[in-house]
């Protein structure tokens, strides 16, 4: 009965021990989910504005530009998955992945070929374990991203769209991150920066309706050659801090779960050491009763 005890005991204290660390990451999480959606805020406007820009440019100058002409044939595109440097954050990085790999599967089903940039090291691990390849990777920046970071992926990308597709290039680019929308909610976002779809921002002109003019200078081919890195960079900067904010809340929650699970098991092991405890006592006062009675009767 006592090493029984002593088994209830110990696992009391390693689940004290798990509430502690589960508990801290918690806060941590909880401190810094406030600054990641102020930085995502902040970023809101300037990436909408970049790319309500660039798709009222290119859409209204009438000029035949790689940022939004549909190759006749896509052979190859480019995947770049923003996961998470760490884990303890629930189905934060699995969830990226899965949008991921229904995409890859999408593309290949469509006969094209895809390449794929990772983001984080549980994208990394995952591809390492699945021996797959990648093209790139980065890490350690996923819960605090810098914009040198997206400058960097940015051109990786942007280099790879420019070159021709015999030597290797790519014909499209897609990103795939987690959504911010609430502290409870985080959805997996599939978007395809080139070519672009859609104005974003821009409305169709009516009947009575006069076109914007732009005057390009010194003409729009290379007005629109400057365009596309700072709308890349500017979407994925976006993306990276929309991820950031997403696993900051996603920790928050898994780690407010695990410590409510670590009371539950502290109170389970609790009432079970006590029952334990009460039938020691109850068999020790048992015995002294028992033996008294044997010294009774042998004194008859």
């Amino acid at each position: 009965m006592g090493a029984q005890l002593r088994v209830y005991t110990q696992k009391i204290k390693s689940a004290q021990t798990t509430k502690k660390i589960t508990r801290a990451m918690e806060l941590i999480s909880a401190s810094r989910i406030q600054k990641a959606q102020q930085r995502v805020a902040a970023s809101g406007p300037y990436s909408r504005a970049v790319t309500q820009a660039v798709s009222a440019v290119a859409t209204f100058s009438n000029v035949d530009h790689i940022l939004t002409t549909e190759p006749e044939k896509v052979e190859r595109a480019a995947v770049v998955i923003f996961a998470s440097d760490r884990g303890l954050a629930g189905a934060f990085s699995s969830s990226a992945l899965k949008a991921a790999e229904e995409l890859a599967s999408l593309l290949r089903s469509e006969g094209k070929e895809v390449v794929y940039y990772l983001v984080g090291r549980k994208a990394v691990s995952y591809f390492a374990f699945r021996r797959r390849a990648a093209e790139e990777s980065w890490t350690g920046e996923t819960d605090q991203p810098t914009f040198e970071t997206a400058k960097a992926i940015g051109d990786a990308v942007v280099a790879r769209f420019l070159q021709p597709a015999s030597e290797g290039g790519v014909d499209e680019i897609h990103i795939v991150y987690n959504r911010f929308v609430s502290m409870v909610s985080q959805v997996p976002e599939v978007v395809r920066l080139l070519p672009l779809e859609v104005v974003e921002g821009v409305e169709e002109p009516g009947d009575h309706d006069l076109l914007p003019l732009y005057e390009f200078e010194p003409d729009v081919g290379l007005v629109l050659d400057s365009l596309l890195p700072v709308y890349i960079e500017s979407r994925i900067f976006n993306a990276m801090l929309q991820s950031a904010a997403s696993e900051h809340a996603a920790r928050q929650k898994a780690m407010k779960s695990a410590s409510d699970n670590a009371d539950k098991l502290i109170r389970d092991f609790t009432r079970l050491r006590n029952n334990a405890r009460q039938s020691e006592i109850t068999q020790q006062i048992a015995e002294i009763v028992g033996g008294a009675d044997a010294l009774s009767s042998s004194k008859k």
